[in-house]
């Protein structure tokens, strides 16, 4: 059970209101974890302002595949099921491809070393060392693509961080362990 309150629908303020409805309109239906960010409009805002602007930063699959690597790094099991959906749904990618991404890998070559990237970003704290930063450049990126993935790892952990406090409900298929990582 969610340990943080969701507002009731009539009590949630005009704006968040309006940026719940265009998740529910994105997705298909509002996810438990805006319903709960609407209790604080501005945290509503900052996540969905933030997901929106970064989702200019790099292709669908390779920031599904980021979402899926630091979901899995922090283990977050509501991130995991909605990014799984998401990827699926929306970013066309396999159930294999899924799998990889949350070992930090990819059946794309230079996707699974932004994955991987993104993972060893959340797991050094960003202390990633010359040769992470050596082979994420060899798989093609530049420094501002780099700065991308970081951002978008960052992002991720933000909403990892919230629902993990949360424990929020899923309203998605769990999608199996968060301790076991899929082999690559």
């Amino acid at each position: 059970m969610s340990r943080l309150n969701v507002p009731a629908p009539e009590d949630v303020p005009a704006g968040a209101q309006q940026i719940l409805g265009n998740v529910g309109a994105q997705l298909g239906f509002v996810p438990n974890m805006f319903k709960t960010l609407a209790s604080n409009p501005a945290v509503l805002e900052a996540v969905t302002t933030m997901q929106g602007t970064l989702s200019r930063v790099l292709d669908g699959r390779t920031r599904h595949s980021i979402a899926l690597a630091v979901s899995q790094a922090n283990g977050c099991g509501y991130c995991l099921a909605m990014h799984t959906h998401v990827a699926t749904e929306f970013g066309g990618m396999s159930s294999d491809d899924i799998e990889r991404g949350r070992a930090g890998s990819s059946v794309d070559p230079r996707r699974a070393a932004a994955a991987r990237f993104a993972q060893q970003v959340v797991e050094s704290r960003g202390r990633v060392s010359d040769a992470d930063l050596a082979d994420v450049r060899h798989a093609g990126y530049t420094d501002a693509q780099i700065l991308g993935i970081v951002a978008v790892a960052v992002q991720f952990l933000l909403t990892n961080f919230i629902n993990n406090v949360n424990q929020t409900d899923l309203d998605l298929p769990a999608v199996g362990s968060v301790d076991t990582a899929a082999p690559q």
